[in-house]
């Protein structure tokens, strides 16, 4: 096994970026952490003695290029908010794409389910691309970007696509309120439809799988490699939304989101005028296939979900409301509405 990993995070203090640098900490693997606002990094990771910090924007080229020097990986979890995707993310990308070539890093690349639209069928590693949506386009480009590079000799990249993101420190639109109300027994937001499987991905096990494919020795492995992870096929939203109340020991109700209700919000809301082409994931059920990934490592197995959403719930009462949690021993099903 290739243990020899030097890792810039980009991201860090984001959902995925700040999994994937707790679990190589957790490892005593170097890491540095290029991020915008150090006092919150140095909240998230204190008293990590292989840890870097470095204060600065990734859009920095000079930077971030000295930053990147000697790394063996680069992880690119930057995100922007949907209406500030175009002419952000596929800028940063290729700024990442020419700091990788100075020593032939391999970027570490948290693909998604965007790419290929409504599908009908598991979307496999070789599924071929098919979005119905401008930011499933441009992921499409960004995709074809990186690979193109690392064919071309400038990098290697490791392309790990995942489903939608929950677990500590995942503090989007979608999932926050969902803990923080749990928490404060308030009504869970969801859109659309509670009621079909959904596929979603507890970030420390996608963590764990992305660290684990990273410390593999770089020559047994192609210059652009794609692989799927798709967590856990919750067999509905009510469903898990059940296992949250019963953690809470109250009975919650499910604040369903119509398209009506998105369509009048996005009048004023820019960011919603771009969920609205997104839309069709929670109306319908998007699935990865990775069979793959659970072959190569056979012995990985998900976190048990009671133990993820109480570990999730911990996080968000602490750091969120700062407060403390304790699980309920309550094993009654509470009839959400």
């Amino acid at each position: 096994m290739h243990t020899t990993v030097n890792t810039l995070i980009l991201g860090a203090t984001g959902s995925i970026g700040y999994a994937v640098t707790a679990n190589l900490l957790a490892r005593r693997l170097p890491v540095t952490i290029l991020v915008r606002n150090r006092a919150k990094a140095e909240a998230l990771f204190s008293n990590q003695p292989t840890l870097t910090i470095v204060e600065g924007d990734a859009q920095n080229a000079s930077l971030l290029n000295r930053t990147a020097q000697g790394k063996t990986h680069i992880f690119h979890g930057i995100n922007y908010p949907y209406h500030r995707w175009f002419g952000n993310m596929d800028r940063v990308t290729q700024k990442i794409i020419d700091a990788a070539a100075q020593s032939q890093a391999t970027i570490v690349f948290p693909g998604n389910v965007y790419n290929f639209g409504n599908a009908q069928e598991p979307i496999r590693e070789d599924s071929q691309p098919n979005p119905v949506s401008r930011k499933g386009q441009l992921r499409v480009e960004l995709e074809d970007l990186l690979e193109a590079a690392a064919h071309a000799g400038r990098c290697r990249v490791l392309n790990v696509r995942l489903p939608d993101f929950w677990g500590p420190n995942v503090l989007n639109d979608g999932v926050r309120p969902i803990f923080e109300n749990a928490l404060n027994g308030k009504a869970l937001p969801w859109l659309i439809n509670a009621d079909i499987p959904h596929q979603a991905v507890y970030t420390p096990d996608a963590a764990e799988l992305i660290a684990r494919l990273m410390l593999r020795d770089p020559s047994a492995s192609s210059p652009y490699e794609v692989w799927n992870y798709g967590g856990t096929t919750i067999s509905s939203i009510r469903s898990w939304f059940e296992q949250i109340s019963r953690l809470v020991g109250k009975p919650l109700k499910i604040q369903l989101y119509s398209r009506f209700a998105i369509n009048g919000l996005a009048l004023f809301l820019p960011v919603l005028r771009e969920v609205k082409e997104m839309l069709y994931l929670y109306e319908n059920t998007v699935l990865l296939d990775d069979q793959k990934i659970r072959a190569a490592f056979p012995d990985f197995s998900p976190t048990p979900m009671r133990q993820a959403l109480t570990e999730t719930l911990t996080w968000f009462a602490e750091h969120q409301l700062k407060r403390s949690f304790t699980p309920s021993l309550a094993t009654s099903s509470f009839a959400l509405s």
